[in-house]
């Protein structure tokens, strides 16, 4: 949990959208056409800015988890593979609630789209620190169709263009061709099939913030959630 000291309001008033509505049917079109999505100045920036300021609360009070690869009993960390340090999204900020009711509202809008059965969302806060990286993978293991899509928002403001950190997204069917390098400027939102697209975040140069997150289906068992968090 976060000290009670910590930034975690918007500002009072009729805020904007958190996400451009107009970005869910470009999102949706892109998706079947490409199988991923990037725009630019999606995500509210004054949403943006709050959540940057909650995340960098976290880091300087260390209070962020190291990530590891895997779930479950087989998660474990590696260094060599990811450097991001995370914290879950549990909706214990006004900033948090926003972020996450739009999501709620873009699940809609893929369901109703694509009928793709989507069933929750779930997202954490990634703070990659100068020198971090994330090796090429997928987010989903091909037919466990727990992870459908995956998204990113992205929180820092002013990225410098030596800042290094991109997201290096890959062809589904060509792993080795880049077809898009997504800087880490706030308000970007990007979004990929969990199952088929290939993809990276390189070494970055300044600490670096943003959100993951992935919508899934219900793959329950006996009330239980295949794989758990």
């Amino acid at each position: 949990m976060i000290a009670s000291s910590a930034p975690n309001s918007l500002p009072n008033g009729n805020s904007p959208p958190a996400i451009n509505p107009i970005a869910h049917i470009a999102l949706v079109d892109a998706l079947v056409e490409q199988g991923w999505y990037v725009g630019n100045n999606v995500i509210d920036l004054d949403l943006c800015q709050a959540l940057h300021r909650e995340l960098n609360h976290m880091a300087e009070h260390d209070v962020l988890d190291e990530a590891g690869i895997g779930r479950g009993k087989e998660h474990h960390l590696r260094k060599d593979i990811r450097g991001d340090a995370i914290h879950w999204l549990d909706r214990e900020s006004a900033a948090q609630r926003r972020y996450l009711d739009a999501m709620a509202e873009l699940q809609l809008s893929l369901n109703q789209a694509l009928f793709l059965g989507l069933f929750e969302y779930e997202a954490h806060f990634a703070h990659y620190p100068p020198g971090a990286f994330y090796q090429r993978h997928l987010d989903s293991f091909r037919g466990r169709a727990n992870r459908v899509i995956s998204t990113v928002g992205y929180l820092n403001p002013q990225w410098p263009l030596d800042g290094g950190g991109e997201m290096v997204i890959y062809h589904p069917d060509t792993p080795s061709l880049e077809v898009a390098r997504v800087v880490p400027e706030a308000g970007t939102f990007a979004c990929f099939l969990s199952e088929t697209i290939p993809h990276e975040v390189l070494p970055t140069q300044h600490p670096r913030a943003s959100i993951a997150g992935w919508f899934r289906r219900n793959a329950s068992l006996g009330g239980v959630l295949d794989p758990a968090r």
